[in-house]
């Protein structure tokens, strides 16, 4: 099972009102240079840094998240463990360090802990994409040990046979896929990935600044923007017969709505906050039930952040009910500080001649 712990997440908004005040420029420089050394996979002289800086600062969170990091690389889970629930009990706020803990009990084989990690993180940040992902991936799991419970107690069991064949294929079809490198924030439950050396182009592994305090994960040291850009596949529409007017309007409409799912997609690729809001409905729910003008400036300050973004949306299904939509898709995310897939389901309404989101969940 593959579950994704995340690099150096922590939501620096939340950090910054944890902070006493300002890091001064030494302690500064050994976190950025043992961010770097881990980064190369230089582990021990990495956490040699971290050591003395925490020292100096050891509430300061990005110092004891990298240090719960270097632990994880290390296979010193239990140790691990400690840091990132030291990071709960003091920051329960932030999400991340849940995700990380979840990652570590499941490496474990303490499934029940890391359902209830999880569900701590989503209720932390509902729309914390990587949780629901990973919970997702605990639930499988579970279900696993439940069929194959079954089959040890009734060997014909088909249908269990059915279920528990259909639940491995779901962590086997990834290794089959077109190759591509595994995703920086996914591990194999009994072995922790490397990070990757920071590149010249926003780099695969999340890593960041830990020192630097905003609202979403910190940015890498030695990362350069890249210029971002937006994809969107389109499902083709599914062959049959129909009527030559009404075939062409469904065409039209499904058509319009890719245009703009691949207009908010090119939007939030070149950080245009402007058009990317413009892209939801007046009406738009927002995921956490939150006033709309507090979810525009969340959004708004997540786009911003970081130094180049890209986004690329596989249209899996539209379908169009009048002045309605549903868009089922694939959302494969990139930045410098962060490396997420899911799968989103959109809801449209034709509003004013334009086609807008007014419903946006993860999951189809």
């Amino acid at each position: 099972m593959l579950l994704r712990p995340l690099r150096f997440p922590v939501a620096a908004a939340a950090f910054a009102l944890a902070l006493a005040g300002p890091v001064t420029a030494a302690p500064g420089d050994d976190l950025r240079e043992a961010q770097k050394l881990y980064g190369q996979g230089r582990l021990q002289p990495a956490m040699e840094l971290v050591d003395a800086y925490l020292k100096a600062q050891p509430r300061e969170p990005q110092g004891r998240f990298l240090r719960g990091l270097l632990l994880t690389e290390q296979k010193k889970v239990n140790e691990a463990i400690q840091v990132f629930t030291s990071l709960t009990e003091d920051f329960p706020e932030l999400p991340e360090p849940y995700n990380n803990l979840a990652v570590l009990y499941a490496s474990l084989g303490n499934y029940d802990k890391a359902k209830s990690a999880l569900e701590l993180a989503i209720h932390t940040h509902p729309s914390y994409a990587t949780a629901h992902e990973n919970l997702g991936d605990i639930y499988a799991q579970l279900a696993s040990r439940a069929y194959d419970r079954a089959l040890q107690l009734d060997k014909n069991n088909t249908s269990a046979q059915v279920k528990l064949s259909m639940v491995k294929d779901l962590f086997i079809a990834p290794k089959s896929a077109p190759a591509s490198r595994p995703e920086p924030s996914k591990l194999a439950a009994a072995e922790p990935a490397k990070a990757e050396p920071p590149k010249a182009e926003p780099p695969k592994a999340t890593a960041t600044k830990p020192a630097s305090a905003k609202a979403e994960p910190a940015r890498p040291v030695a990362a350069t923007a890249k210029p971002a850009t937006a994809k969107v596949e389109a499902a083709q529409p599914a062959a049959g017969k129909t009527e030559p007017a009404t075939a062409n309007n469904a065409d039209a409409d499904r058509n319009a709505v890719a245009a703009a799912i691949e207009a908010w997609a090119r939007s939030w690729s070149t950080k245009d906050v402007k058009g990317y809001l413009a892209a939801y409905a007046p009406d738009f729910e927002t995921p956490g039930r939150e006033a709309r003008g507090a979810w525009e400036k969340q959004r708004a300050e997540r786009i911003e952040r970081p130094k180049s973004i890209e986004v690329t949306v596989k249209i899996q299904s539209i379908k169009v009910d009048g002045d309605t939509a549903t868009a089922v898709l694939r959302q494969a995310y990139r930045s410098d500080t962060l490396k997420s897939n899911s799968t989103k389901t959109l809801k449209l309404a034709k509003v004013g001649g334009k086609w807008l989101i007014k419903q946006e969940r993860v999951g189809g």
